[in-house]
């Protein structure tokens, strides 16, 4: 099978509420976070180019920080988010150019690996879309509006999804264009549509920085690439 282009869709537009401070640039071991997601990509043979989406009006100043550490070989653009991730989503697909498949990616999600990439990239390749994802630890409950306890789904089938999320370009613009409701992941537009989602099995390493507790958890995971490497 040839290999297939892809181009990255790095979404790093969003106000950051739950962290209480710009996500992007937070230090991790003295390091912009955004930059550890950009190098990963960067890295990755498979991804041919990326596509950055940043709060808008900071174009400029994203571009000079991922210049500034050595991460813009492949960024190909950096354009103003929208005003929800989807619009964001959308945006970006639609200055990622020709290429056969969008690596859509969560830029708080730092610690994604190269060889990571590389897989789901390759998954998608194979079935049309794909996305990394973990099995479920916990035990889930689902509840009424009141909080009491409806039902316990079968842990061994759920998933906890993670980024990238990489699909067939045509059928993504296609379906992104087409949405009516704004969905929290990508693979949602697709499941909407009927459209089948392989798994891909990623890491727990790859987590995201979401509230100020998820910090020392990632500079943990980075020490110990470090010592390792």
């Amino acid at each position: 099978m040839n290999r297939k282009s892809c181009c990255a869709l790095i979404l790093a537009a969003g106000a950051s509420t739950r962290m209480g401070k710009p996500k992007q640039e937070l230090p991790l071991l003295g390091v912009p976070a955004l930059v550890y997601t950009l190098r990963a990509f960067a890295a990755a043979v498979c991804i041919d180019r990326m596509v950055l989406v940043c709060p808008r009006g900071q174009e400029a100043h994203f571009r000079s920080l991922a210049e500034k550490w050595g991460c813009a070989g492949k960024l190909s653009a950096v354009i103003s988010g929208g005003e929800t991730r989807q619009q964001s989503a959308a945006l970006g697909s639609a200055a990622a150019g020709d290429c056969d498949l969008l690596a859509v990616h969560d830029g708080a999600r730092v610690l994604t690996a190269p060889e990571e990439i590389a897989a789901v990239v390759q998954d998608a390749a194979e079935y049309g879309a794909s996305a990394l994802a973990v099995p479920v630890k916990d035990t889930i409950k689902v509840t009424n509006a009141d909080g009491f306890v409806v039902n316990t789904p079968k842990r061994s089938t759920l998933w906890a999804v993670q980024t990238p999320q990489v699909f067939d370009r045509e059928q993504y613009c296609r379906l992104i264009a087409a949405a009516e409701d704004d969905f929290t992941d990508d693979c949602q537009l697709f499941e909407r549509a009927g459209i089948p989602v392989h798994l891909c099995r990623g890491s727990y390493a790859n987590l995201k920085l979401t509230t100020p507790e998820d910090i020392p958890a990632a500079e943990a995971i980075l020490r110990e690439r470090e010592r390792k490497a």
